[in-house]
């Protein structure tokens, strides 16, 4: 086989057949229209919305909405590496109490093999690895009608014709598929990819363009649109373009030296037989029954649930993990709940999440295959409303709703009356230890303390899923009650 001479993709060609002729346009005469043999680089610009995947507010609705006042990707195609700087402020929506937003400014990277992310409003500006962020932001690059036409060159791209043009398809890696359509005018107006996801799996990426014009020079859409997961995550409308400009993004020491992140998980006894496991941004309890145990929460992916399960095994031997209760079903918080299927675990939720699980877990995981992939273990739930109860007959947990949080709809606390312990995630994250209180009280976390008032559970510890382990009193003083 002949060696990749398209480093965007950096890795070797897959060998596909050719399925036929075109219509009036190909992969030649588009490339040509374009220019895309003398593209070495390309900067765009532009405004718009940027929606954050994974995050809606619902598990019916689509991702929150962020208005963008600044695009600006700057991409090298020799090297492959872009950099995309964005403003955002996210969008006001009246029907749901949120924070103030604040002006948001992202710097992101990818080049070669790494990812990374740039702090904007700190000095001296220190980088972040964002491994995770790699295969995206690597398909970013050859989402774009330059990067895709190069792309299918490098790597033995079929064509067919089909109706609205030419459909070109080719495979990188053995594993992530890109296919493509040229219009009869030689632009390219779609390309779709897919991409990993703990949740859904083998993702689509599905980027439109459209309204192409002259950019001094560089014939260019003015109009892209993305879709993750069957939502946008981008609209944009371009203002300016440039052909090969100078884009020279070296990889940091830090960045290219780190060690993959090791995956601890730190336990601190909370009551007999209550552990908190902490080690990393997300937390989990783990509740140990008279014949079982119950586990609050599995985030992120399944490496983090397979160290739990394994740590679990350490503190509560002999007892397996019968309930896996969710607090919501953002992706951070719901990635390694596949994992406690494929351990025939029983997922606790409300019950708004378990329609868009059972849907999201019966399609293909085949890019990064999980052990529910190989097992095809149906997934038990059990769901519910206003409140649910887990009882072993000596020791209760009750799940309450969080009605009216602007942060999600089918939101669950979970709180054990005899340790007044109260388990939740995202309501209300502790600042660290001796910082200032916020400047105006979070009106998740006002909802949450009311839900308390309300409900009128004896809280004296709370174990938020994000940051450290405080008191009701700490609640009290940050939305400023006494």
């Amino acid at each position: 086989m002949r060696r990749d001479k398209f480093p965007v993709l950096g890795l070797s060609a897959a060998l596909i057949i050719s399925a036929g002729p075109a219509h009036a346009a190909s992969l030649q005469e588009a490339a040509t229209a374009l220019a895309v043999s003398g593209t070495r680089s390309i900067e765009f610009t532009g405004r718009g919305h940027w929606y954050q995947f994974g995050q809606a507010p619902s598990a019916v609705l689509p991702w929150p909405q962020f208005d963008v006042s600044k695009y600006v990707a700057d991409i090298n195609y020799d090297t492959s590496s872009a950099q995309v700087q964005i403003t955002r402020l996210q969008a006001d929506d009246p029907q749901r109490r949120r924070p103030a937003p604040t002006t948001q400014w992202l710097k992101q990277y990818v080049s070669g093999r790494f990812a990374w992310n740039l702090p904007v409003d700190s000095a001296p500006q220190s980088p972040t690895p964002q491994p995770a962020a790699f295969e995206e932001r690597r398909a970013e690059i050859w989402a774009t009608p330059h990067g895709f036409i190069k792309a299918a060159q490098a790597n033995n791209a079929s064509s067919k014709a089909a109706k609205d043009g030419l459909e070109v398809s080719f495979t990188v890696a053995g594993k992530y598929r890109v296919v493509g359509t040229i219009n009869a005018r030689n632009e390219v107006v779609r390309v779709q990819t897919w991409i990993d996801s703990p949740v859904l799996g083998d993702t689509l990426v599905d980027t439109k363009f459209s309204d192409y014009r002259d950019f001094k020079g560089v014939h260019f859409p003015s109009r892209i649109v993305r879709e993750q997961g069957g939502h946008p995550v981008l609209a944009l409308q371009v203002n300016d373009v440039k052909a090969n400009p100078e884009v020279a993004i070296a990889v940091p020491d830090s960045v290219a030296q780190a060690a993959p992140t090791a995956i601890t998980v730190k336990v601190d006894k909370l009551a007999d037989g209550v552990y908190y496991l902490t080690g990393g941004t997300h937390h989990s309890v783990a509740i140990e029954q008279r014949d079982h145990v119950v586990l609050v929460e599995a985030p992120l992916n399944e490496a983090r649930s397979l160290a739990l399960i394994e740590k679990i095994q350490e503190i509560i031997p002999g007892k397996p993990i019968k309930y896996l209760v969710n607090s919501h079903f953002h992706f951070d918080h719901a990635g390694g709940l596949r994992t406690f299927v494929d351990a025939g675990s029983t997922i606790v939720t409300h019950k708004l999440n378990a329609a868009y699980y059972k849907k999201a877990w019966a399609a293909p995981h085949g890019i990064n295959p999980d052990r529910l992939a190989s097992s095809k273990k149906a997934a038990k739930f059990e769901t519910f409303g206003d409140k649910h109860v887990l009882s072993d007959g000596a020791r209760r947990i009750e799940l309450h709703a969080l009605d009216g949080s602007g942060h999600n709809d089918g939101f669950a606390l979970i709180y054990l009356p005899a340790e007044k312990i109260l388990i939740e995630a995202d309501a209300f994250t502790p600042s660290a230890a001796g910082a200032p209180l916020p400047a105006s009280p979070n009106p998740y976390s006002v909802n949450l303390y009311d839900t308390i008032q309300k409900l009128k559970l004896d809280v004296d510890q709370i174990a938020p899923l994000h940051g450290r382990l405080v008191k009701l009193a700490d609640l009290k003083a940050a939305i400023g009650v006494k």
